[in-house]
């Protein structure tokens, strides 16, 4: 009994690290983005460049935990809840622009940290260790996180810095929580090496296809709700799609089976087809909030799973590396949301939101050339 209840803690708490900074901080962004143009008073462009800057941001921070996250769990922990909470509390007391900027693009930072850092408390802990499904549950807080999101803007907004408020202590006690899970444990032995020069030239498919994918998501998760605002959908029509969108990642659970019989090539293509075609949609949807709702599900159940699919080929690339094939994979994914922020934004400053999720759509749709290609190296090479 007393080892069940350290596992569920382990990856419970894990778990809610990961809704917390990503869920909560990070991706929360896109939800509370129009509310917080209106009060502080800035366009489209700098809100794309915000973004931009915090996706930069979480790019060196992750890359700082897959060096040092398995040989300090500990302080990554720390280090993850620490900036999440910091960045979420000063964008809720920012008095001005560009507080708010700096504040969001710190808070980025800390879901780079905690990827890293909940991998390495799972593979360290006695309770957990070598545990794959652990890993998986812990790792899928993202979805729960958005729901949360969601909520607590439908009940808050427009007042989105209580939102915030929320979001800096949830993330400062979902670090603590893992802190407690860790007492006692030692931890830290060994850090996870850089793949090989090889590894890199066998996996420019995946890695040009993250980067084109994270682009073209970049519409939704930074603009999908100004978009439906804009649209002249109402507050809470514009929230229950972002609670749908977090619904749909957390469905992946239910269909991960399937997707895994069908090879990572076929599932990526499925997948971001589906997420090229819900931001094709969404300019389309505003009729009513069940239309919207249905887009914004299939967008997050699409984007979810086709980041599942990139785990499982790099797995096929080299099984021995899966674990430094998905932070980088993750990485470049994030990368490219970072591009495609900055560039969207300034789209739809000048040729209008329309034109940005068209952009967004057709760099999505671009992503699957590269399963393709490689589908067909592997098929005349059989």
């Amino acid at each position: 009994m007393k080892r069940s209840f350290s596992s569920a803690w382990v990856t419970g708490s894990s778990l809610a690290l990961i809704a917390a900074t990503y869920g909560l901080v990070r991706l929360a962004f896109g939800l509370v983005l129009p509310d917080a143009q209106r009060d502080l008073g800035f366009d489209a462009a700098l809100g794309g460049a915000i973004s931009s800057g915090g996706s930069a941001l979480y790019v060196a921070a992750a890359l700082v935990g897959f060096v040092g996250a398995a040989r300090a769990p500990r302080a990554a922990v720390i280090a993850a809840g620490a900036m999440a909470a910091a960045g979420a509390a000063g964008m809720a007391m920012a008095p001005d622009v560009t507080t708010f900027a700096a504040a969001a693009i710190l808070g980025s930072a800390g879901a780079g940290l905690a990827s890293p850092a909940v991998v390495a408390v799972i593979e360290s802990h006695p309770m957990t260790r070598g545990d794959a499904r652990a890993q998986t549950i812990a790792n899928s807080g993202t979805g729960p996180g958005l729901v949360v999101a969601g909520v607590l803007a439908l009940v808050l907004l427009p007042d989105w810095r209580v939102a915030w408020a929320i979001a800096a202590v949830t993330s400062a006690l979902a670090g603590l929580a893992v802190l407690w899970a860790l007492r006692g444990v030692p931890l830290g032995e060994e850090r996870m090496p850089m793949p090989p020069r090889p590894w890199f030239g066998r996996h420019v498919p995946p890695l040009s296809a993250a980067l084109l994918f994270g682009a073209g998501s970049a519409a939704v998760w930074t603009f999908g709700r100004t978009l439906l605002v804009d649209a002249g959908l109402d507050e809470t029509v514009s929230v229950v799609a972002w609670i749908s969108l977090g619904a749909g990642g957390a469905a992946v659970a239910v269909t991960a089976r399937r997707l895994a019989s069908w090879g990572p090539q076929r599932a990526w293509v499925v997948t971001v087809v589906l997420a090229a075609m819900a931001t094709a949609a969404l300019p389309l949807t505003a009729s009513g909030i069940v239309v919207a709702a249905l887009v914004a599900a299939v967008f997050g159940w699409a984007y979810t799973a086709a980041t599942g699919a990139l785990i499982a080929w790099t797995t096929q690339l080299d099984p021995h590396r899966a674990a430094a094939g998905t932070a980088v994979l993750f990485v470049t994914l994030v990368l490219g949301q970072g591009i495609g922020a900055a560039i969207l934004g300034l789209l739809m400053t000048g040729a209008g939101i329309g034109a940005a999720f068209a952009v967004g759509a057709g760099l999505c749709a671009l992503a699957t050339v590269f399963a393709r290609r490689e589908a067909r190296v592997t098929a005349a090479a059989v």
